[in-house]
């Protein structure tokens, strides 16, 4: 092995030391020694207890709830990182907190998207490895390089492995701006069927099903998201996809940050399985076998193996 994997090492905040220690076990490195405390006043405290000196450092902190807390934590421990020296600051963040505040959408709205990708390069970060932005453009928010990962290939072949023909599946889209990532979904599927629901939604977080486009009568219907917050899209979905027939229906995200009345929402839905992935931590025991967690650690992992040697990240979805 060269010497320079002995440059790389792998820090984690709070937030989701699980991940990262997975993560660093993929890499075969162990987590960076590194505490985070608060004083009396709730003020974040970051003491790094080894050189990182000429090191790339890779600091896995994603800002799911309490988002604020989390995205401090991680300014902080760039700020140091950058203060002592590491030779390259890489923000490992599997999701990106206020990603859906991407855009003015009334008179005087700020994007706090933009704002955050500005304070994240003037804390010291030289570049960014997420997963499933909400807004694929958000990577051009950024004046520093973004790698963007999917995590679609985990979700899809965790279907796959279900043995059911492509003929069986229809992919469903929550709303008319999710088509794309439906369809992309759908093509990991041996190219299934896909049907688009067509919502109102009358205020934030709340979402009311108008009607559905594209046959889901017969088949086994997942409904596909990058996000399941309160659970209200998914849920009034998946009884609008049942009342037209379905056989079953199944809802897949990547992110469950699962907030509000997401949990009393998702165990009252007809839904046969929830199928996420653990970049963002979730109690899997509140929701007895209902929900799978997929671990995107492998894929983070390679990603970072492929970043420290220059090699190319693209390869990885081939």
């Amino acid at each position: 092995m060269s010497d320079n994997h002995y440059r790389l090492k792998v820090f984690s905040a709070n937030a989701n030391r699980e991940l990262a220690m997975e993560i660093a076990d993929y890499l075969g490195v162990t987590i960076g020694d590194a505490t985070i405390d608060r004083f009396s006043d709730g003020e974040i405290q970051v003491k790094i207890e080894e050189s990182v000196r000429g090191v790339d450092v890779y600091v896995v902190q994603p800002t799911c709830p309490p988002v604020n807390e989390n995205l401090m934590e991680l300014l902080i421990m760039v700020d140091a990182f950058a203060r002592a020296s590491a030779r390259k600051i890489t923000a490992v963040i599997p999701y990106y907190g206020y990603a859906r505040q991407d855009r003015k959408a009334r008179a005087r709205d700020p994007i706090t998207a933009k704002l955050i990708a500005n304070i994240l390069v003037a804390a010291g970060a030289k570049r960014v490895l997420a997963m499933d932005l909400h807004a694929p453009q958000i990577q051009g928010f950024f004046d520093i390089p973004v790698d963007h990962l999917p995590a679609a290939p985990i979700l899809a072949k965790y279907f796959l492995e279900k043995g059911y023909p492509a003929s069986d599946w229809v992919v469903v889209s929550p709303d008319v701006g999710g088509v794309a990532r439906a369809r992309q979904f759908a093509g990991y599927l041996n190219n299934a069927s896909i049907a688009i629901i067509d919502k109102r939604r009358p205020k934030p977080n709340v979402a009311e099903v108008m009607n559905i486009v594209g046959s889901v009568k017969g088949k086994r219907a997942i409904l596909i998201d990058d996000i399941i917050d309160t659970a209200g899209t998914i849920t009034n979905g998946a009884r609008a996809v049942m009342e037209q027939g379905a056989k079953e229906v199944y809802a897949c995200c990547t992110h469950p940050l699962f907030s509000g009345p997401a949990k009393e929402r998702l165990l009252n839905s007809p839904l046969k399985e929830i199928v996420v992935t653990n970049t963002i931590p979730v109690k899997k025991e509140d929701y007895g076998d209902r929900l799978k967690v997929l671990s995107v650690a492998p894929m983070l992992g390679e990603a970072i193996n492929r970043i420290h040697y220059d090699l190319s990240v693209s390869k990885l979805f081939d």
